[in-house]
This record gives structure tokens, C-alpha cells and sequence, in this order.
């Protein structure tokens, strides 16, 4: 090993390290989690093997045979043939073809489709098109098959939605106006969540795919479980993954509870225990990362969250790894020597049971 180490900085940037300035990262990268969520720090075993894991010569690493772990997506499949300002490739493919090709010639273990304008409202009203191409590429495919789509609460505000919008009404003061609209925006994302999921069972989906759930805050988080708790009462045979948009639950309402735990403010450990509770059977937690960071740092305060959260679910914790969450450098096309040791990272010491 030579006195400098190669490894990125949390926007990608490609940058050298002194084995001692690595292992200072790693140790204020825990202990910011840590500080932040009152979970336990990495232990010393830990810290050293995330530190060989950095060390390691080789631009892709990868975890021994018989260590390797399933992997989900949301609608990676799209990636052929969106247009590069949206992260794709471009290629003349349609979405059947880009679906079958991922499973295939990439040898996926899982398969998820969506709706380019990836949102349970933009997809209520064209469902019986979805539907027909679900149905048709899943007599095509073998492996597990999921719809996926956001809750993304913040397009029922106006002027996209139907309600007043919070950030409008709180500089305003009108406070309970702000939790009413909120309240109520729920209760109709929870409503257009469940209708397009059931919608999609009756054709035999077999997974839905609740990605980037919070992204609007606690609210959101509340329709989300919601639904899932409602979908499980009309839909057992379904799959359902909830993926979260943060480590952190922001606190819009600051007053929603599901199952007698206040949602505000929850980091993953506390996240997974009401997504359970809720009935769900997958969670993906996501771990912001700071650009102005080193990957390093990034990622073992990703790795942190992770264990804590995989050593008290009861269901497969899979973290999500793609651009700018737990530890993935926040960049169009990820670095694959980031990408690989962060997922050899998560697995090894986070102990998730798939990415």
C-alpha cells in the first residue's frame, strides 16, 4: 500500500488520501451518526475492515462468494431509454425491451417498471394503460416484477395540486390552515396510493414499490404507511417496499403518529419499526451524503445508520446505493469504485440483507 490513498469526495471528485486522513473520516463520519441519531458508534473491528475496504489496490471490490445479497431497484430498466438530461442512456429501445434487456443481459435479480413522471397522481389517470403494460412484459419475465412510483406529496399543493399549499400558508401564520392542507393532501395521496396498487394486483403485480417516501415530510410518510397498512388487508399476496428519500423524517405537521410513534424527526432504525408495523416487507433506507465530504466520511456514517437499523428490523433492510444516498457520490453517473466499495461496505458491516 503507498502513502496515499485514491477515493472521492461526496460530489465524485476523484481525490488522494493519507491513510491516517482516511481513518480520521471514518471515525468523525460514525460519530456523526451516532451524535445525531443516539445509535452506537462502529467498533474498532468495524473501522478497520471500512478502512481495507478503501485501502484495497483495485478500482472495483466486491464481497467473497456466498456473501452476496439480492438486488431491488426503482425502474432502473428506464435508464436505457430515458434521455441523458435524465440520467439515461437514450438508446431506441421501448420500455418491454429495456425491462427485458435489464433481466436478460444484466442477469437483474429483481425487475421494476413505472411511468416516466415516476408519482401515484400522474399515474391515477392513464392506470389501465399501465396495467396493459404491465401485464404484457410480465408473461415475459421471469424474475420478481414490481411497479414502483413516489408518494411525492408535494404536487397536491397548489399550483400543481388541489390544496393550499403549506409553504405558503405558514409565513402567512396561518398554522392550522398548514396542517389542515397537509392532513388533507394525505388522506388523498393515501386514496390515489391504494387505488393504483390495487389496480396494478389485479393484473398480478407482484411487488409495488413506494420510492422516495418523505420527501415532503411526515405527512407523506404518514399516507405512505397508510397505504401500505390498507394494501395488505385487500392485496397479501403483494410485495411491498417502502424506500425511504432521507435519514431523517422532517417534521412539516410535526404532530402525525402511526402505530403510537410520533413520525417527526425518526432516523432509519426508528423508520423501519413503523414500516413494519404497518405491514411492509422490504425497507430501503436512505443516508444523505454531504458533497463537501469524502466518501470515507460519507460512508461510514452511512454504514453506521445501516447496522443499527438492520440490527432491530425484522424485515430485509435493503439501503438505497444510487446517486448522492448512502455513501454514493452525488453524481450523474456514479463512480464505480465508489459504488462497489460502498456496496461491499453495507453488506459486510451494515449487514444489509440486499441493495
Amino acid at each position: 500500500m503507498g502513502k496515499r490513498i485514491f477515493t472521492r469526495m461526496g460530489d465524485g471528485e476523484r481525490i488522494a488520501m493519507s491513510p491516517g486522513k482516511i481513518k480520521d473520516d471514518l471515525l468523525a463520519g460514525t460519530n456523526d451518526a451516532a451524535d445525531r441519531a443516539g445509535i452506537p458508534v462502529l467498533t474498532p473491528d468495524d473501522l478497520e475492515l471500512l478502512f481495507e475496504i478503501f485501502a484495497e489496490p483495485a478500482k472495483i471490490v466486491g464481497v467473497a462468494p456466498g456473501e452476496e445479497v439480492i438486488v431491488s431497484d426503482d425502474a432502473v430498466a428506464t435508464l436505457f431509454y430515458l434521455d441523458q438530461e435524465n440520467c439515461g442512456q437514450g438508446l431506441p429501445l421501448s420500455r418491454v425491451q429495456s425491462i427485458l434487456t435489464y433481466e436478460r443481459a444484466c442477469c437483474a435479480d429483481t425487475l421494476s417498471t413505472g411511468h416516466v413522471d415516476y408519482t401515484f397522481k400522474q399515474v391515477k389517470p392513464i392506470v389501465n394503460f399501465e396495467k396493459q403494460d404491465y401485464y404484457n412484459t410480465s408473461l415475459m419475465t421471469t424474475a420478481p416484477f414490481f411497479y414502483g412510483s413516489q408518494p411525492n406529496m408535494g404536487i397536491y399543493f397548489r399550483p400543481d395540486g388541489p390544496f393550499p399549499n403549506p409553504a405558503d400558508l405558514f409565513p402567512a401564520g396561518k398554522i392550522k390552515e398548514a396542517l389542515d392542507a397537509q392532513e388533507d393532501a394525505a388522506a388523498q395521496l393515501t386514496r390515489d396510493m391504494v387505488y393504483v396498487s390495487k389496480q396494478m394486483y389485479d393484473v398480478g403485480c407482484e411487488g409495488i414499490n413506494f420510492d422516495t417516501a418523505a420527501s415532503a415530510g411526515d405527512a407523506d410518510f404518514f399516507a405512505t404507511l397508510q397505504a401500505v397498512s390498507e394494501l395488505k388487508k385487500k392485496t397479501q399476496h403483494m410485495a411491498i417496499e417502502v424506500g425511504m428519500s432521507s435519514e431523517f423524517v422532517m417534521g412539516m405537521h410535526g404532530d402525525i403518529t402511526f402505530d403510537g410513534q410520533l413520525l417527526a424527526g425518526m432516523y432509519p432504525h426508528q423508520q423501519v419499526k413503523v414500516v413494519e408495523a404497518a405491514g411492509a416487507d422490504i425497507f430501503g433506507p436512505a443516508i444523505n451524503v454531504s458533497v463537501g465530504e469524502s466518501t470515507p466520511w460519507n460512508l461510514a456514517r452511512s454504514v453506521t445508520f445501516v447496522k443499527e437499523c438492520v440490527a432491530v428490523a425484522n424485515i430485509p433492510v435493503h439501503p438505497n446505493v444510487g446517486m448522492g444516498v448512502c455513501g454514493v457520490p452525488m453524481f450523474e453517473v456514479p463512480p464505480i469504485d465508489a459504488v462497489t466499495r460502498t456496496s461491499k461496505a453495507l453488506v459486510l458491516i451494515g449487514k444489509a440483507d440486499g441493495l
